[in-house]
């Protein structure tokens, strides 16, 4: 698995590499701003299912907020929302087989880490003023100073690097998969292919097994049944180099390392800002 590759670069400031992550990340943004202008207009008193759906989405997205960071700190709703459909669309988009998951490039997830420490010190520094926030480093005995600067490095790297982690990792366990069953394919098919009195006998396993599994409603052998069937059929053909293998066995991969893993490390990446942030922005009476 490579890096973004970079499509063109824009001659200002000694050259701006536009790469794969930005062309993506620039996809999603224009989708969530489209989606939210379709979603958002002509809202009405009595509401239509899609203005239930998406007024319940936000009342729950408010909700989660208020609940974690304190009611104090609602105002903070549209940008954990943005954060959130930016990182877990930003992960899907790589299912498309077109755009690269903007997550899976460390750029993009450091930036919105950053972006995160930036706001728990400007609002640390707006609670408490600079001396306040310097003072923080120093509590409670100056020897822990180190330990507290360290703390302060440590909490984007970690944040960063578990998003980033999971979807690249993920990406590369998949092509793994798809790799090993495009050789398993080959391989299957040249040494079936062999033999034509093998080849028929795979295909007419397959044939039965395919018949009494849809008579017997038996899912194991309907599946076993397409196998058989296919690789006897592409072995008398002599195709093979058809990795028909690949069929079907990544897309249940790709349920947990695209779909489940994206959504997931989107929900904790919010979270821990909407912690972090909340922490920096107490009540105004304890502040």
């Amino acid at each position: 698995m490579n890096g973004p590759k970079i499509y063109f670069t824009i001659p200002l400031f000694g050259g701006i590499p536009i790469t794969q992550t930005i062309v993506s990340s620039f996809v999603v943004m224009v989708c969530l701003c489209v989606a939210g202008i379709l979603l958002g207009r002509n809202l009405q008193k009595r509401p239509s299912r899609r203005q239930v759906l998406v007024e319940k989405g936000v009342s729950m997205l408010y909700g989660m907020v208020e609940d974690t960071m304190g009611k104090h700190n609602a105002y903070w709703t549209p940008y954990i929302g943005a954060l959130f459909l930016s990182s877990m669309f930003g992960s899907y988009i790589g299912m498309t087989g077109i755009f690269r998951s903007s997550t899976a490039d460390l750029s993009t997830t450091v930036t919105w880490a950053l972006m995160t420490s930036f706001l728990c010190w400007g609002c640390s520094i707006r609670a408490n003023g600079v001396l306040g926030w310097l003072k923080g480093f120093t509590e409670p005995i100056v020897v822990m100073t180190p330990m507290n600067l360290v703390s302060e490095i440590a909490q984007p790297i970690s944040m960063a690097f578990r998003h980033f982690g999971n979807i690249a990792g993920g990406s590369v366990l998949t092509s793994l998969v798809y790799s090993a069953l495009a050789t398993a394919s080959a391989a299957l098919l040249g040494l079936v292919g062999k033999s034509v009195l093998v080849s028929a006998v795979i295909l007419l396993i397959g044939a039965v097994l395919l018949i009494n599994g849809v008579r017997e409603k038996k899912m194991a052998r309907k599946i076993f049944g397409v196998v058989f069937l296919v690789t006897g059929i592409l072995a008398l053909l002599g195709l093979s180099g058809v990795p028909y293998l690949e069929v079907g066995i990544p897309g249940i991969l790709s349920l947990y390392f695209d779909v489940f893993s994206g959504g997931v490390q989107a929900l904790v990446f919010s979270l821990l800002t909407m912690v972090y942030v909340g922490n920096a922005c107490p009540p105004p009476e304890e502040a």
